[in-house]
């Protein structure tokens, strides 16, 4: 097996908005050292005060290095066929890639990370970076902070690694495609291995514990296996990415529950990484007012404080997709609902349209009653039209309609739940699309 053992030195921490400083390449046939390559690199911006002051190189050190376009070829052809190996290989690795692909050449090489390896092989340390690493394996750096000293050391962890039998983690390794090098630095690999492959929201937590992004899956591994892969290299993943520290779930029994117990934890949590669901809500509804010609009219407006619509949504697209839907169901005029802006040429009759009009109120008052989905062997409660709760009711029978008393005990065995636009959408979506898995209560 051969391996190249990289570092490397740039002006920041992000491939797409900094440049490489300085790179080392030590190459390895798994036995011993092949060869080395060094070469500092001209990032063509300023290299910032706090990173001089760490790996010593300067502004003038890099005016007459060779730019990465001029060194990519043999740095590309040295990489090449080669099992790219790096101290947290995710970092050295996003940067080599990118600046290749920005000079021409697509790198596609297995990676492996030797701070997951030495995990592994040598338990028990209280931490894994380079200088506490070598420091406990007794392992002289030489140009602490510069490529080519902190690549040599890699070097020597990587051998020490092969010597305690560790050319078996490293076949394992990469035959699982680098799973765990995707995972986030932070990240204990056993968090990956005991997520389940069931329906259930997940919780991302930073070190102290809290919760920085929650999300839902119909197969929990799979969606947070998803977040992991690929090669975005935007500062916004990255930095997401390090936050990391543990994950937590909640198994749900379908989806559907994932997806309104996903949107209570956003709400209740407000994980800094949520984004979807944490937009200001510009409300709005479907209006009911009567007109000076006597006409029963709908309108979409705005939502207001002291005025209550038929319906409200969260999204003005919404709003109008229910309001044609009453049209076409109801057969009401588009004019007569500020749809269609063309003038017609006969009305229709005042006391007929009005009359459907009722229709639609009478409609949307019976999609208020109170009713229980069932979930397998969770209920949903909605009372007179808002969202309640939901729990378990394994020893509840549910029949339709649903009578009084055993309606008591199933808001009995609810966990009770703020309502929000996001789980009311759901709900009507639902009702619209599974009208069958509705019990009604009977008032």
């Amino acid at each position: 097996m051969r391996f190249a053992v990289v570092d490397i030195e740039t002006t920041g921490g992000f491939p797409s908005q900094h440049g490489i400083t300085e790179i080392a390449i030590v190459l390895h046939n798994g036995t011993e050292i092949e060869g080395v390559y060094e070469t500092l690199v001209n990032p063509h911006q300023p290299i910032p005060p706090f990173v001089i002051g760490m790996t010593g190189i300067t502004n003038a050190m890099v005016e007459a290095a060779p730019s990465f376009s001029e060194v990519a070829p043999q740095i590309y052809n040295l990489l090449k066929n080669r099992v790219f190996v790096a101290h947290n290989v995710n970092f050295d690795f996003s940067f080599v890639k990118h600046h290749l692909q920005e000079a021409g050449f697509d790198l596609h090489t297995p990676k492996l990370c030797t701070i997951r390896l030495s995990r592994k092989v040598f338990p028990g340390f209280p931490k894994y970076g380079l200088g506490h690493l070598c420091r406990q394996l007794n392992i002289e750096i030489e140009n602490r902070h510069r490529a080519g000293g902190d690549a040599k050391a890699t070097a020597k962890i990587l051998d020490m690694v092969l010597q305690n039998s560790g050319e078996r983690l490293v076949k394992e390794m990469l035959q699982k495609e680098n799973r765990e090098q995707l995972m986030p630095p932070n990240l204990p690999a056993h968090y990956l291995h005991d997520l389940p492959q069931e329906p259930g929201v997940y919780y991302f937590q930073n070190k102290q514990d809290k919760v920085v992004y929650v999300g839902k899956a119909k197969n929990v591994k799979k969606r947070v296996l998803s977040h992991f892969t690929g090669l975005d290299l935007s500062k916004k993943r990255q930095d997401f990415l390090r936050e990391i520290y543990s994950i937590r779930y909640a198994i749900c029994p379908t989806e559907f529950i994932a997806s309104l117990l996903e949107s209570i934890e956003i709400k209740r949590l407000w994980p800094a990484y949520n984004k979807s669901q944490k937009r200001f809500e510009q409300l709005w509804g479907i209006y009911l007012f009567e007109d000076n010609r006597g006409y029963k009219r709908l309108a979409i407006d705005k939502k207001h404080k002291n005025t209550q619509p038929l319906q409200a949504f969260s999204l003005l697209a919404d709003a109008h997709r229910e309001l044609w839907r009453w049209v076409r169901e109801f057969e009401l005029h588009p004019a007569l609902c500020f749809l269609d802006k063309t003038i017609p040429n006969e009305w229709p009759d005042v006391q007929l349209h009005n009359q459907q009009v009722e229709k639609v109120i009478a409609w949307i008052a019976e999609e208020k009653a109170s009713y229980i989905i069932q979930e397998k062997n969770t209920a949903i409660l909605v009372e007179k039209g808002k969202f309640v709760g939901m729990g378990t009711i394994d020893h509840i029978e549910v029949s339709e309609p649903l009578e009084p008393t055993y309606a008591a005990a199933i808001k009995e065995a609810v966990t009770p739940y703020a309502e929000n636009e996001v789980i009311k959408s759901m709900l009507r979506k639902y009702l619209e699309r599974y009208p069958h898995r509705v019990v009604r209560i009977v008032e």
